[in-house]
């Protein structure tokens, strides 16, 4: 692959895994996508831990893809996590990754909970109004 084809793929790579964060992060607000954002959630979090028992702990598809892009490109000495990477990028510090980690888990762990209470309240709604 040629270096701009690779430079395009890293800059999709990136919009596609800050979107995603972003949906993770809020997608539960919004009624008509939580059933949407709950599996996106669960796809993540068994990604995590499920892919994780064979690729390392908080193994992520679209991170490994993006890394292979930027090694690609020549970028080395890559973390393992993809906010860690940013966050030092954007911040010009560098952040302890277990800090991250705490605080990506704990992200996740509140969406998912969001997202399971409101998608149950949803579906009680549902079968409620279905009874009447």
């Amino acid at each position: 692959m040629d270096v701009s084809t690779l430079r395009l793929l890293d800059q999709a790579l990136f919009l596609l895994h800050a979107a995603l964060v972003l949906f993770i992060l809020t997608g539960w607000m919004w009624a008509r996508i939580r059933r949407l954002h709950l599996l996106v959630v669960v796809l993540t979090l068994g990604s995590w831990v499920g892919l994780g028992a064979w690729y390392g702990w908080g193994y992520c598809p679209l991170t490994d893809w993006h890394w292979q892009v930027k090694a690609a490109l020549g970028e080395t000495g890559l973390p393992a996590s993809y906010i860690k990477y940013y966050a030092d990028a954007l911040t010009g510090e560098s952040w302890n990754p277990v800090l991250i980690d705490v605080w990506v888990v704990g992200l996740a762990l509140a969406a998912l909970v969001a997202s399971a209470v409101l998608n149950g309240r949803d579906w009680r709604r549902q079968q409620a109004s279905k009874r009447r």
